[in-house]
């Protein structure tokens, strides 16, 4: 009984702990939320004003991570939702929601009023009710300069019937929280962990809440057994049986002061729903067999044919306290819950380890797997590259991935007289994390994520197929260099940028007040050809609300610094027409 009871003690003690733990991180970042909260307003009030529905065919979307990408329950489409990108200087967050039909190899931008603020690292599930509902919870928004986090802990659903959004407000559910995981249970969402980052603490979670898709409820989750520590980037997935699986993920805790150390978690546990007793769960640990994932976070996670899970890529991050080297991956992994198993995805194409090996070699443009200078001179053009506004960030970010759209209807390799494959023999993904995955048909489609060069973030937008039936190799839909993507270096002034400074730009104080005094207008975002005032100004925005307060003074009411921001950006435009 003593023993019993002293366990007892030390798990409540736990409790405590974390419950402190995380009012201390709330309070912290009550403040630097509300500021972000503006931000976020100011952008919904922008796409208040969109009172229609509009379909805008178009080339393939722009770079992106943390974004998500979810199967149509009836049509044969793919559906990307959000997603960040980050080019040296400036992190930019997407609400964009893109349509990829299967059948046609076409991207279309659906605009749809009143959407979701601009996200990264949520969740989406699709379920088939009512002509199909993508369900979205959470996630985060950052400020420009990267260092400041707001953790959504709203819940979404877009009608895919109707192409309307709606926001469902229901009490009970989990707190603010990004890289979370979320899957569709029967009639019921089931969501677990995630974590809660400001600029000085974070908090790691690994609660279990359900949302009845019915009575549109949230309920907190108290299962038995000794379940997974806090975490996130977990693969969570539902077994055959009904349970639900969760491997791996990321946490990190603070060893000593402004010192974290993290952790790539490799177990495994089982969620199970206990019979005849609603409402009552049991976590399980459990130690599959077969050949298990190495070490790694940021890995993507889809459902295979006969509900195996498929697990694609990740990084293995080697910490030291005052640097951290990523080795990433684009292996595959299967996992086979009925025989509690794992297996390597390989594939049966003979040349794929040699076209593996060259296309992990990072500072190698891609272009160079292509042996034949005939075959990549004929790409050269389809990157579009001239589009491609190197003077400033923010068009780079959007106008990058023009690239080659509709290119798997096109012969890639000059060996193969194979069309259909549209290039397979010749690529694979690069390796890469916090990529998107999802599978239709048995055909599994990779989209964007990133890796790592040097100092360099590279954030891609490529699109890859692999059939899981055949396993032969890799087609590419959407191809594009990285290798032609500008990156910005960061500047020696920016401890010097305040957060209000880094939300609206996160560029060198120094330099700024001379650069755009001596370079002038050439350093304004340039207008692309064809492009609408409507959407130039939320794509540049944040440059010209900067320009604005160097303008009319730190003292300006921020109201009136939007109204100069848009008239200064209007004259721009329409001289630029």
């Amino acid at each position: 009984m003593g023993k019993k009871g002293k366990k007892e003690k030390k798990g409540r003690g736990a409790e405590k702990t974390a419950a402190k733990m995380e009012k201390k991180v709330s309070k912290r970042s009550r403040k630097e939320e509300e500021d972000l909260e503006a931000l976020i307003a100011h952008f919904q009030t922008l796409d208040a004003k969109k009172t229609q529905i509009v379909e805008t065919p178009c080339s393939p979307p722009s770079p992106r991570l943390n974004a998500s990408l979810s199967v149509h329950p009836e049509k044969d489409e793919l559906i990307l939702f959000g997603g960040e990108y980050f080019n040296g200087q400036k992190t930019f967050l997407y609400n964009e929601l893109y349509i990829y039909n299967i059948r046609k190899d076409t991207w279309t931008k659906v605009e749809i009023p009143n959407p979701p603020p601009r996200r990264c690292a949520h969740q989406a599930v699709v379920v088939p009710q009512g002509g199909g509902q993508l369900w979205i919870f959470g996630g985060e928004f950052a400020s420009p300069d990267g260092e400041q986090f707001y953790h959504y802990k709203d819940l979404w659903v877009l009608h895919l019937a109707t192409k309307t959004w709606e926001q469902v407000r229901s009490p009970g559910g989990p707190s603010g929280r990004s890289g979370h995981r979320m899957v569709a249970w029967k009639r019921q969402l089931i969501l677990f962990g995630g974590f809660h980052e400001s600029t000085r603490d974070y908090i790691y979670y690994n609660d279990v809440y359900t949302f009845d898709l019915d009575t549109f409820t949230w309920s907190k989750l108290s299962p038995s057994g000794t379940g997974p520590t806090p975490r996130s980037g977990c693969q969570m997935s539902v077994t055959p049986q009904g349970s639900i699986v969760i491997y791996g993920g990321y946490s990190k805790q603070r060893v000593k002061k402004d010192v974290d150390k993290g952790t790539q978690h490799s177990d495994m546990f089982l969620l199970k729903s206990e019979e005849g007793r609603e409402g009552r769960w049991v976590w399980t640990r459990i130690n599959p067999s077969g050949t298990k994932p190495t070490p790694r976070s940021g890995f993507s996670v889809a459902v295979a044919p006969n509900h195996q899970t498929l697990l694609f890529g990740g990084v293995c991050d080697e910490e030291e306290e005052e640097s951290l080297e990523g080795d990433f991956f684009n292996d595959l992994y299967f996992y086979d819950a009925t025989k509690n198993r794992w297996f390597a995805g390989q594939l049966k194409g003979p040349k794929s380890e040699k076209r593996k090996r060259r296309r992990g070699t990072k500072a190698e443009p891609e272009g160079a797997d292509k042996q034949d200078s005939g075959e990549a001179s004929a790409h050269a053009p389809l990157e579009v590259v001239r589009e491609v506004v190197a003077e400033d960030g923010t068009v780079v970010t959007i106008k990058q991935v023009i690239a080659t759209p509709g290119s798997s209807a096109q012969p890639q390799s000059d060996e193969d007289d194979s069309p259909e494959e549209a290039g397979g023999p010749w690529v694979e993904p690069r390796p890469r994390s916090n990529a998107m995955l999802a599978v239709k048909h048995s055909r599994l489609y990779l989209y964007g994520g990133m890796f790592e060069a040097g100092d360099r973030q590279v954030t891609l937008s490529d699109l890859y197929c692999l059939d899981l039936h055949k396993m032969d190799q890799w087609t590419v839909l959407v191809e594009a260099d990285p290798e032609t993507q500008e990156w910005l270096e960061e500047t020696d002034s920016e401890e010097d940028s305040d957060a209000g400074e880094g939300a609206e730009g996160g560029e060198d104080d120094e330099d700024d007040e001379d650069s755009s005094e001596e370079d002038g207008e050439p350093q304004h975002p340039l207008v692309t050809p064809g492009e609408q005032f409507e959407d130039y100004l939320p794509r540049t925005e944040l440059y010209w609300v900067r320009l604005a307060r160097d303008d009319v003074g730190p003292e300006a009411k921020e109201k009136r610094v939007l109204k100069v921001a848009h008239t200064m950006a209007k004259a721009f435009f329409d001289d630029s027409a």
